[in-house]
């Protein structure tokens, strides 16, 4: 059975609120309280707020058990702005919004509290990993570059040989 609760006429912007929200969703009740108590964000006091709202309502109202909640959803929609103006430069004046939100919290007990133990382990594919073109990679020819003064050969990762010539690259 879903329960809803709700906060009308936040003084919060709702940009702001959101992003406390998107943590909860999904989480049982005793989590998402968890979680919400260590957020350093005014938008998760009125959130808890919420959410403990919406756990006395499903307790009260319809007899569930707090144990068996999980947080369905969380919607953070805009409210109505307040408008002011502060004073400026030159008699003008500048204006100011200040935003308000509706916070709702959906909360039920027909979606399964999920785990790390009881979340089955995701498949591992076994054998070496291929390439992207399907073939595997040719091996690279070893070249045999020839220096002048000693004419020998010597594979191409390595440097060549230093000449004993200086060079009077210093200004004179």
């Amino acid at each position: 059975m879903n329960v809803i609760s709700t906060l009308k006429y936040a003084r919060i912007s709702a940009f702001k609120a959101r992003e406390v929200t998107r943590e909860i969703q999904g989480l049982p009740v005793s989590a998402a309280l968890d979680l919400l108590a260590f957020t350093p964000r005014k938008a998760a006091a009125m959130i808890s707020k919420t959410l403990k709202s919406a756990i006395a309502n499903a307790e009260n109202n319809n007899n569930l058990r707090p144990e068996t909640l999980v947080v369905r959803e969380a919607v953070v929609g805009e409210g109505p702005t307040l408008k002011r103006f502060i004073p400026k430069a030159r008699g003008s004046a500048g204006p100011i919004r200040k935003r308000t939100s509706h916070i709702r919290i959906v909360v039920t007990d027909e979606i399964a509290i999920e785990t790390r133990e009881t979340r089955k382990p995701a498949r591992r594919k076994t054998g070496a990993p291929k390439s992207k073109t399907g073939s595997k990679p040719a091996p690279a020819a070893e070249t045999i570059v020839e220096t002048p003064e000693t004419h020998q050969a010597a594979p191409a990762h390595e440097a060549p040989a230093p000449s004993n010539e200086i060079s009077d690259q210093a200004g004179e």
